[in-house]
């Protein structure tokens, strides 16, 4: 359940976001492309995240963990290449959608799953 509200608020962000952002376009406002974009990019940020960090792991203690913003934004650019209907224009648009979409995703989450960290 945990993890489909997660998506939801990821959905709604994307949704959001590609509507104000320049060069960030979800084609036709499909409701639905923004699904496909939140979930293709779960699985994205859990499979291929990972071994892109390992294998810039000396670019990324060299540039003191900034280079991760760099492995962000390729995520959005292999996401808009597999989701048909998700549009990002170049590099630096997918770095700062990127970099909005983790700052509202967390904001949300906090506040969405407050009780859960009182308890812990």
């Amino acid at each position: 359940m945990k993890f489909l509200l997660k998506i939801l608020i990821s959905t709604v962000n994307v949704f959001v976001l590609a509507y104000i952002l320049p060069g960030v376009a979800i084609v036709n406002n499909n409701i639905f492309t923004a699904v496909a974009v939140a979930i293709v990019l779960a699985i994205l940020d859990a499979v291929i995240k990972p071994i892109l960090i390992l294998l810039t792991l000396p670019a990324t203690i060299l540039s003191l963990g900034l280079f991760l913003f760099v492995i962000n934004a390729c995520i959005i650019l292999i996401d808009a290449h597999f989701v048909h209907g998700f549009k990002v224009d170049s590099f630096w648009h997918a770095l700062l959608f990127s970099l909005l979409l983790s700052f509202f995703n967390s904001f949300v989450n906090k506040r969405a799953f407050a009780e859960e960290q009182r308890e812990d």
